[in-house]
């Protein structure tokens, strides 16, 4: 049987039924991958006679295996987490992932840059702050390593971005929290951190407006990344002042909301959606600890994992084809409503 020519690396994986990370690993270092692995790795290519391209796999002998990866603040545990889920995706592949916070300060985050600048890295992936970044700074190193960007964007710098689908993922939860009660307030910083919560305000307003729904918009003050602090301080205010418009509470982020479930608790208030409860919370990014809240809280999961190997993936095609893609990719995954006690 005769089989069409395979132009590259990944459709060499696809036809072997094996993981491009570990076709290049096995390409890079046959005795790092187990025996079973090289063995049905050396049978795919006797059969489909598949030379790899030497050029493309030996363009960047002048970086080294290293992988930058520039998260805000591993302080909080959604970049820990998110982080942590990269850092797996380049071990699995044999490059070296070297993990760096920038503290919640923009600064730092330059610096950070930088510095992986003189260690040239093979690649970079970076979760930047987004207005608040050095977009100078950010140019430059895409400029001179492949770059790839996550959770935040930046217009259109660096070579692709992943993210979540904030329009999708924030009309889910407006919809919910309409169909099951009463409509939902939306609760946020006036200065956000995050450039994803400017995108949540403006879902947030389109979503109500789509279920003929007055939106109404509460905004903390406070900036930074001590969001529970803001969320229980500015949050309990509002409650104490009976402010809300409604019993139903959108908060911009879990670390809000989570702020505001320890407000209510010091006023006495009942979270939660059955009978004889005085308010309902909800947040978004499905935050590690939202389970655990009491009571537990309605959230969106953002899909970590899915966010995390895209990027590395994206990254990794480039450091396959030895060349920048040919044009910006960017790929945002759906969040999936997660329905708890508080909402």
């Amino acid at each position: 049987m005769r089989y069409s020519k395979i132009r590259n690396m990944e459709e060499f994986a696809a036809v072997s039924g094996i993981s491009r990370p570990t076709v290049s690993k096995y390409f890079n270092d046959p005795g790092s991958v187990r025996a079973s692995t090289r063995a049905r790795i050396e049978a795919s290519l006797k059969k489909y006679d598949y030379q790899p391209n030497v050029f493309a796999m030996n363009q960047n002998r002048r970086t080294t295996k290293n992988i930058g990866i520039v998260v805000p603040n591993l302080a909080d545990p959604f970049f820990s987490e998110i982080a942590r889920r990269v850092e797996l995706a380049c071990i699995d592949a044999g490059y070296s992932p070297i993990l760096a916070s920038s503290h919640g300060s923009p600064e730092m985050e330059r610096e950070n840059l930088l510095s992986l600048r003189s260690l040239k890295p093979a690649g970079v992936l970076l979760a930047p702050f987004g207005r608040m970044s050095d977009e100078d700074a950010v140019k430059d190193i895409s400029d001179d390593f492949p770059l790839v960007l996550f959770d935040a964007n930046i217009g259109d710098v660096g070579q692709a971005f992943v993210g979540t689908d904030n329009a999708q993922s924030v009309d889910l939860m407006v919809e919910y929290l309409c169909r099951s009660g009463e409509p939902p307030c939306f609760f946020e910083m006036k200065s956000p951190s995050n450039p994803n919560a400017n995108k949540r305000r403006q879902a947030y307003l389109d979503s109500m407006q789509r279920h003929g729904r007055e939106p109404s918009i509460f905004q903390a003050d406070g900036e930074g990344w001590h969001f529970e602090e803001i969320g229980k301080t500015e949050g309990g205010r509002l409650l104490s002042s009976k402010a809300f418009d409604t019993n139903t509470v959108l908060c911009s982020n879990d670390r809000l909301a989570i702020g505001m479930l320890s407000a209510a608790y010091d006023l006495g208030l009942r979270v939660g959606h059955t009978a004889g409860c005085d308010i309902r919370v909800a947040g978004h990014d499905d935050h590690p600890f939202s389970r655990f809240t009491c009571p537990p809280l309605t959230t969106i999961a953002q899909d970590y994992e899915a966010i995390a190997n895209r990027a590395f993936n994206d990254l990794f095609e480039m450091l396959e084809q030895g060349e920048r893609l040919s044009k910006r990719a960017e790929t945002t995954f759906e969040g999936r409503l997660v329905m708890r006690d508080s909402a």
